[in-house]
């Protein structure tokens, strides 16, 4: 089979590599560190970088020379880190202070809200995460299993309603649904496309050189902004048909 003639493949990482905040699995790994020995490979997610640790790298058994092909882009592409003999952060778009002030105190104001966010009976780990370069809400909690994510809100009202309350109360940033329950907010024009640009840039590619795959690609999913960089945009259903895709790109039957 004919090599892939893309140079860089970026994924996302929740819904496409594995289910929402849930380890790679085995197969996984391995088809990536495949991947990696021919290709470039980032990861972009809404998820900080402890998260990736723990999500992702933890994970992977690849070499440092397959680790200088990987570059991880958390918080939704508002921050990047690259491989020199350990991760090191190249950028990180940080709120301010007082950004965050802002954004902590319209958060509260959706909290007092039951008619927006009607509170449920457990709540796993903190309902507010502060990632630096964004900030997270999640509806059950960080640390909520992965079945209870699923279930809460299949159709994605609950977090549309959620979203659209707060960009009316912050019109000057980003409110993206994201994840399976939760809602991620940062700078103006910073998301998945503008991590797909800056990684364009420090790898001096042009986009059709890159393919990316998600599966929120559709109108208002978090994956959409990636269309607008022009890179070839590949649609899945979660992380079975992700596994397939690379399988192909590889010349795998199976």
């Amino acid at each position: 089979m004919a090599e892939h003639p893309k140079k860089l493949i970026i994924f996302d990482l929740d819904g496409t590599l594995t289910k929402s905040k849930a380890p790679i699995d085995r197969e996984t790994a391995d088809l990536l560190t495949e991947l990696l020995d021919r290709k470039k490979v980032a990861v972009i997610s809404g998820g900080g970088y402890r998260q990736f640790q723990k999500q992702f790298l933890g994970h992977m058994l690849a070499s440092a020379r397959q680790y200088s092909n990987l570059f991880l882009l958390p918080t939704s592409g508002t921050r990047l880190y690259v491989w020199k003999d350990h991760w090191v952060r190249e950028y990180a778009e940080d709120l301010s202070t007082d950004e965050k002030d802002r954004i902590m105190e319209a958060l509260r104001d959706i909290l007092k809200m039951p008619s927006v966010y009607r509170k449920p009976e457990r709540i796993y780990g903190d309902l507010v995460e502060d990632r630096g370069s964004q900030i997270t809400f999640s509806a059950l909690g960080q640390e909520a299993p992965v079945e209870a994510k699923y279930a809460w809100d299949p159709t994605r009202e609950k977090r549309e309603h959620i979203a659209s309350i707060l960009r009316h109360k912050l019109p000057k940033f980003d409110v993206r649904v994201g994840g399976a329950t939760s809602v991620d907010i940062t700078h103006r024009g910073v998301n998945k496309a503008y991590g797909i640009r800056k990684l364009e840039q420090y790898l001096g590619l042009k986009p059709d050189e890159i393919a990316f795959v998600g599966d929120a690609l559709f109108y208002g999913g978090n994956d959409y902004p990636a269309r607008a960089t022009g890179v070839d945009c590949h649609s899945v259903t979660g992380p079975e048909e992700t596994r397939a895709l690379i399988r192909h790109w590889l010349g795998k039957s199976r």
